[in-house]
């Protein structure tokens, strides 16, 4: 027999985590799933910060996320400081998910890091895949809007609400409407 290619070694999570193709229901992901289930309604229930800091890759000083808010495991997620995330606000991290100093997203905005490809064959075995959303510093996300997979947010950048994020928002730009498009360039006050 020849040599595994290091890709049949690695495991699910790592070919997760590096946004290749990966059986969602491993039984390691599915374990991790339910341990941050527990977590996740610990923290909703009671809004007891110690729980956000165990569930969350990096908790910044100051950021605050309201409960009720929903992830796949939440070790994905990096909260700068300051970062304020209001209720219902739903970030499917299986890849890493970046929010920079001083964002503020509003309520029910949605984040998704994970994807599935676009094959019906690959996705009847079980496969997905996922990319990294970046979003910069000082932007504001309006309630209700969506970044799908693969985004990166400029900083001080503006989403109005309801918007759906299909392409990058450079620095400094307005976008909204489905999907997003350039509205303006900011206002300053």
């Amino acid at each position: 027999m020849g040599r595994l290619g290091a890709e049949e070694r690695m495991s699910e999570k790592e070919k997760m985590l590096r946004g290749e193709l990966y059986f969602a229901e491993d039984v390691e992901l599915a374990a991790e799933r339910v341990a941050t289930e527990v977590l996740q309604r610990r923290y909703n229930e009671t809004g007891d910060v110690v729980v956000l800091k165990t569930l969350l890759g990096r908790l910044g000083q100051g950021a605050v996320m309201r409960a009720p808010f929903y992830c796949d495991y939440g070790y994905n997620i990096f909260l700068e400081d300051k970062v304020f995330l209001n209720f219902g606000c739903v970030l499917l991290d299986v890849c890493r998910i970046e929010i920079g100093y001083g964002t503020q997203i509003g309520p029910a905005v949605q984040i998704y890091s994970a994807d599935h490809p676009r094959d019906p064959e690959v996705r009847k075995r079980g496969l997905e895949n996922g990319k990294p959303v970046k979003i910069g510093r000082n932007v504001w996300i309006g309630g209700g809007s969506i970044l799908l997979p693969g985004i990166t947010v400029g900083d001080d950048a503006v989403i109005g609400a309801g918007s759906v994020v299909t392409r990058d928002v450079a620095a400094g730009s307005t976008v909204m409407g489905n999907p997003a498009r350039v509205k303006g360039s900011g206002v300053k006050a």
